[in-house]
């Protein structure tokens, strides 16, 4: 029932008590999912429509291309190590406002670019200001104004995406027939500049300034003294960090890598296209139908304990990858990977308030952004060379579930957090 009446049941979840967090800060809930709605035009679902008419354009083989855009990508993730700061030090509109304009900057140097070395910019400022940036700004909104309802804000958030990936790449391939590949991309920035400028401005300054009291709690019988927040510096020292970033960063390196060779895993396998490309409604509907329940399991079990388990789906669907041909197998792996999708989305937005504070929230989790956009950039890559160099799909399914298996672990028992004064220096 729920997952076939989404938007009913999203207006019930908000409405259900009108004391909840979720209502009270129902602006900055909204700002959230149209952040991260707003990310997609610089995220690759978009992009990748033009991909054909831009290397014509541009006479780019596939690996300039390719390179190309990877580089603007990694040097995205690099600036956004320092920026990520903007959002614990600058008010939530002016943050949003230079995300925005960085963006719609960005789709215009695109659309207008007379020479690769433009369009390369031009690639660079949507990937900082879509995919870095805003989606940034979204998930720490959601997990800064929000405590006991963290989880169903986050999953909020991340609903923008979805939302996105529905509507972007149909009018984009709509734009794209009227009047050819660089109409799309002013139209993008119009859009950002006429709709969701203003709006998010607004949403923003109706949120007011964020709560004070959030700190991270002491998590052990040894921890004493007056908990605080922690530093990005103070984060950094904490080992069980280092446990948890790889299960965090596993669900976007695989998702990106198979989804980007998807084609050819289709070939491997002897599915017809048509299949895969109706196997997908399956991957979004998993998607859609865990970011609705999610959030309630991560404010239920805690965002450290919901992590290990999230990736258990897309374990199982790796396994159907590498151990069937059968007809049924892209539906059911892809639809297994799309609950994970749902789950490590709520999760990983979640996880790092719950853990360290607010305080210092847009440094801390700029440092797991930005080493996820760089592994995102740096699967299709791997993947490519593993098929190049004669990897079966069922060899690669299978290596694949031992990792998801082996992080999961990692992160299942990686130790709470020692008071900030107490951590190694």
């Amino acid at each position: 029932m729920i997952g076939s009446r989404p938007f009913a049941y999203l207006s019930w979840s908000l409405m259900t008590d009108a004391r909840s967090a979720l209502w009270h800060s129902r602006h900055i809930a909204a700002f959230g999912t149209l952040a991260m709605a707003t990310s997609g035009f610089g995220q690759t679902f978009f992009v990748a429509v033009f991909g054909a008419e831009i290397r014509g354009a541009f006479e780019l083989s596939h690996t300039a291309y390719g390179t190309l855009y990877s580089l603007a990508t990694i040097c995205s993730a690099a600036l956004l190590l320092r920026a990520g700061r903007w959002a614990d030090d600058w008010p939530l509109a002016r943050a949003a406002a230079v995300a925005v304009l960085l963006l719609a900057g960005g789709c215009l140097l695109v659309g207008l670019a007379p020479h690769a070395a433009v369009l390369a910019l031009g690639f660079f400022l949507i990937r900082f200001g879509g995919q870095g940036l805003i989606a940034h700004l979204a998930i720490v909104s959601a997990g800064r104004y929000f405590r006991e309802h963290r989880g169903k804000a986050v999953a909020l958030a991340a609903m923008g995406i979805p939302l996105a990936e529905a509507s972007l790449p149909i009018a984009g391939a709509f734009l794209l027939g009227l009047g050819g590949w660089r109409l799309p991309w002013g139209v993008a920035a119009a859009v950002l500049l006429v709709v969701a400028l203003p709006l998010l401005i607004g949403l923003a300054r109706r949120a007011g300034p964020a709560p004070d009291a959030d700190v991270a709690q002491p998590q052990s019988a040894t921890d004493v003294g007056e908990p605080r927040h922690f530093t990005r510096g103070e984060a950094l020292r904490d080992p069980g960090l280092y446990l948890l970033l790889p299960a965090v960063l596993a669900g976007p390196f695989i998702i990106t890598a198979i989804l980007f060779h998807q084609t050819a895993i289709a070939e491997l396998r002897d599915w017809p296209l048509e299949r895969v490309a109706a196997a997908f409604t399956t991957y979004a509907a998993g998607h859609l139908a865990m970011l609705l329940v999610a959030g309630g399991l991560v404010d239920r079990l805690g965002a450290h304990r919901s992590l290990p388990l999230a990736l258990l789906p897309m374990a199982a669907g790796l396994t159907v990858l590498s151990a069937t041909t059968a007809d049924w197998a892209p539906f059911a792996y892809l639809g297994l990977t799309g609950l994970s999708q749902g789950w490590i989305a709520t999760t990983s937005g979640a996880i790092w308030p719950e853990r360290y504070g607010t305080r210092h929230l847009g440094a801390i989790r700029s440092v797991a952004q930005a080493t996820m956009v760089v592994a995102t950039a740096a699967a299709p890559l791997l993947l490519g060379f593993l098929l190049d160099a004669d990897w079966s799909v069922g060899a690669i399914g299978t290596a694949l579930t031992a990792g998801t298996l082996a992080v999961a672990l990692l992160a299942a028992f990686a130790p709470a957090p020692a008071q900030p004064g107490r951590l190694p220096r």
